[in-house]
């Protein structure tokens, strides 16, 4: 990518920006306008409000270097968020990068539902898989000073990512991150005790629609953390049965995933003994959770 030859030298911050929106969404980057404001902060190493107030200011050579290193990365449909290396999640910036699931809105619904069972006045403990960048055990932990979160991964980068911004948001003394598969190590970390709470946002697409994803999902993000068989319920099917062995009783479930998987899932927990089932709406009116209470 080369930018255009210009009668005029000076690249100010609002050329650039100009340019660059015209070129992404000629790329077919929706929030095109948006996106290079991201970028041109993130090349400049400043708040993206600060470009407002220095559109006339030409970029520097090393600030233009890394701007048409990140434009190229994002033509090449990287997700934005690799390239800037964070994301906003439930008014808070994560880091992410490489093997990171980005966190979506869609999740922030989890968390409202969550925050409804977390008691304020007294300890809890709440257990969730597959954490990825941590960012749903950070923000139940920060959001509720008296709970405690076990966490599991298979992904030794998630624990390293999701360690990380546990420090970063102070809440890593109530976390424990473990490298582990489904629920097996976080049972071996509660040992005889019963959690108050189970949550995941588990891997869920099906095979036939893993090649229908955008580009910036399909080629970038970690596979293992979105496609899970067939149908997408492979890890949901041995989540479900186990969380029942660790919730207290009238303990809460709640787990994200596809729209049409909140049939299926709502009659797995039926089967298993958990009730009260219920299907939640996302910021985009659409189903995406499904929540139950063990025994209550």
């Amino acid at each position: 990518m080369n930018e255009p030859v210009s009668t005029d030298d000076v690249w100010t911050v609002q050329r650039i920006l100009t340019w660059t929106t015209d070129f992404l969404a000629k790329g077919g980057i929706e929030s095109a306008r948006l996106e290079a404001e991201l970028l041109c902060a993130h090349a400049r190493q400043c708040q993206r409000i600060r470009l407002y107030t220095d559109f006339d200011v030409p970029m520097t050579d090393v600030e233009r270097a890394r701007m048409r290193e990140y434009v190229q990365r994002r033509a090449g449909r990287e997700p934005l968020a690799y390239i800037t290396g964070r994301r906003e999640f439930y008014g808070r910036q994560f880091e992410v990068g490489r093997g990171i699931l980005i966190p979506r809105p869609e999740t922030e619904t989890l968390i409202d539902l969550a925050l409804e069972q977390i008691p304020d006045e007294r300890p809890s403990t709440f257990v969730e898989v597959g954490f990825g960048s941590g960012c749903i055990a950070i923000t139940l932990a920060v959001q509720k000073p008296k709970c405690r979160i076990i966490a599991g991964d298979i992904s030794e980068v998630c624990c390293e990512y999701a360690q990380r911004n546990a420090e970063i948001h102070k809440v890593d003394d109530r976390i424990t991150f473990i490298h582990g598969d489904g629920l097996h190590a976080v049972k071996q970390q509660l040992g005889d005790s019963v959690c108050d709470g189970f949550i995941s946002n588990p891997p869920y697409v099906c095979a036939h629609e893993f090649k229908e994803l955008q580009p910036e999902v399909g080629l970038h993000e970690p596979r293992k953390a979105l496609l899970s068989g067939a149908d997408g319920l492979d890890l949901i099917r041995k989540l479900i049965p186990q969380s029942v062995t660790i919730l207290r009783h009238g303990g809460w479930v709640g787990i994200e995933c596809d729209p049409s998987q909140c049939a299926p899932i709502s009659q797995l927990m039926s089967d298993v003994g958990l009730t009260a089932a219920q299907v939640h709406r996302d910021y985009r009116d659409v189903d995406r959770i499904v929540t139950a209470s063990n025994g209550e």
